[in-house]
């Protein structure tokens, strides 16, 4: 018979935390291993005053929080577990959860013995009890690279190409978060689906972490049309007007002009077009996947 070294423990797979430049928001992703428990987590921190959003992204949660700290009225089965406090200083992205009963236990040590937590207080847990933990993450900001036109007529896949670059240049300090296809208007020059690729991470080497990208893209590229388009920030939402463009009929390199001081262009190919209108859609599946327009 098999024994089981914690069996009233599910660590999370990982931990991850994103700020924003100025500290005042946060973007918590937590990677779970049990799904059941990812969701009912999902379900009542949403309740806690400092999470102002939930969404469930493949196998992660991510919260947006406020930073503060509040007291939670906890009640068993209505509202038993949740997200009580958040800090950010200038490394560090701090997190207390509490819980009741088994809330408890997933406030506890299920997230202080995650990957990507260094450091974490606890109280104790099981059965019945209030329980909780403070973790220290370190503060990690978001990267999101567009990439398109590596592909030609006779060869290649822009997808496949992105997400094994992504795979490749992934490490401790540069976590790969999310690939998302866009879905461009489909304009007469294409290869033949007409998308883009963008691909997002939270890192604290941004450099070293674009400049890896960067000579993947141009090692193993079959076109000469390339193009790779970096956004560094907590919210591209100023690209996305124009990413509405692109989905929706032809643009050209004069509709970027208005959004280029947002972006890091790496390779110049006439694929900038549509690496930047990937960019504001990562994560965000349903919306760009939409086809939104015919030749």
């Amino acid at each position: 018979m098999a024994n089981l070294r914690d069996p009233y423990q599910v660590p999370y797979q990982e931990i991850i935390a994103i700020a924003s430049k100025d500290g005042r928001q946060i973007e918590l992703i937590e990677c779970f291993d049990c799904i059941g428990g990812g969701m009912w987590a999902a379900k009542h921190y949403a309740q806690s005053p400092l999470v102002t959003s939930v969404r469930k992204v493949g196998t992660s949660i991510r919260y947006h929080i406020t930073p503060g700290s509040v007291e939670l009225q906890l009640i068993g089965s209505k509202f038993p577990a949740g997200i009580s406090g958040a800090s950010v200083s200038n490394t560090e992205i701090t997190i207390t959860y509490i819980g009741m009963g088994g809330g408890g236990v997933g406030a506890s040590v299920c997230r202080a013995k995650a990957k990507g937590v260094p450091r974490a207080e606890t109280t104790p847990c099981g059965g019945g009890r209030l329980a909780g933990s403070t973790v220290h993450l370190r503060r990690m900001e978001r990267i999101i690279i567009g990439i398109d036109d590596t592909d030609t007529k006779e060869s290649g896949a822009t997808w496949a190409l992105v997400h094994n670059i992504a795979r490749e240049v992934e490490d401790d300090n540069s976590r790969y978060l999310s690939h998302t296809l866009t879905q461009l208007f489909p304009v007469a020059q294409r290869t033949k689906n007409c998308v883009a690729v963008a691909i997002e991470f939270a890192t604290t080497e941004p450099d070293v972490l674009i400049d890896g990208v960067q000579k993947l893209v141009k090692q193993y590229t079959l076109s000469d049309e390339t193009g790779m388009v970096v956004f560094r920030g907590f919210d591209p939402s100023p690209l996305e007007e124009y990413a509405w463009m692109a989905k929706r009929g032809e643009v050209t390199l004069d509709n970027m002009e208005p959004i280029k001081h947002h972006l890091d262009i790496r390779i110049d190919g006439s694929g900038i077009i549509g690496a930047t209108a990937a960019i504001p859609f990562y994560t965000r599946f349903d919306e760009a996947l939409e086809l939104c327009g015919n030749p």
